[in-house]
């Protein structure tokens, strides 16, 4: 039973949520602000964090921050506001998935069940160890390698990444790097597609590498020669 941390400030919210998850058959706990959240968060890990971005004092920006610190937890945010900075911010400090208010109950169920399937396979996959010059994926171990320093992604980046690196060359449209990163029938924009890819190519050029190129007009792939 896959353990979810539901944080919002507003009650009726969280009613909502957890009568989603726990239908589902999701073990579900609660935090009302964003000090709450990290307080539980410090005591039991979390297999999914839903997370409120508009919350007083300590807003869900921060929290998940603060996260992103000391896990790779999946992090679905959920906001009130639909405005495209908003969502690219919260994908830019590190969530995997974005939800606008008000929302419908099964796809909040089906969002968080899409976290969890890239985090907790079922079966596992044909290639458990991906390699192309100094980059190496550990699929089974969910760690991402550059040379001998490890890379931490979010569960997204991570399929982004393992999608690239399946098939270097092959350039890939943002669309079919929806469909392998979310599934099937996700609406995401090229700005989000584009803002996870700039943090990957951030995250391994901070230690000397570039394996990611832009085709300009078409998509992204993974440089054959590195």
């Amino acid at each position: 039973m896959a353990n979810v941390l539901v944080v919002d400030d507003d009650g009726h919210i969280r009613e909502v949520v957890r009568f989603a998850l726990e239908k589902s058959g999701y073990a579900v706990e609660e935090a009302a602000d964003g000090a709450a959240a990290l307080e539980a968060f410090s005591h039991r890990p979390f297999d999914v964090v839903v997370l409120d971005i508009i919350m007083p004092e300590l807003d869900g920006i921060e929290v998940c921050r603060r996260l992103r610190q000391v896990s790779r937890v999946p992090i679905l945010f959920l906001s009130s506001r639909d405005e495209e900075i908003d969502r690219i911010l919260g994908l830019e400090i590190g969530a995997d998935d974005y939800l606008t208010k008000p929302f419908s109950p099964r796809e909040l169920t089906a969002r968080v069940k899409a976290l969890l399937r890239r985090t907790m396979p079922h079966e596992k996959q044909p290639t458990q160890t991906l390699k192309r010059g100094p980059l190496c994926m550990d699929i089974e171990r969910h760690q991402c390698f550059w040379q001998t320093t490890e890379i931490l992604l979010t569960v997204t980046e991570f399929a982004i990444l393992r999608t690239l690196l399946n098939t270097p060359g092959k350039v890939f449209t943002r669309d079919e790097l929806v469909d392998r990163a979310y599934g099937h029938g996700h609406v995401i924009t090229e700005r989000t597609v584009d803002s996870h890819v700039r943090r990957i190519r951030k995250k391994i050029s901070d230690h000397g590498g570039d394996p990611v190129e832009t085709v300009y007009g078409m998509g992204y792939r993974l440089r054959e020669e590195m």
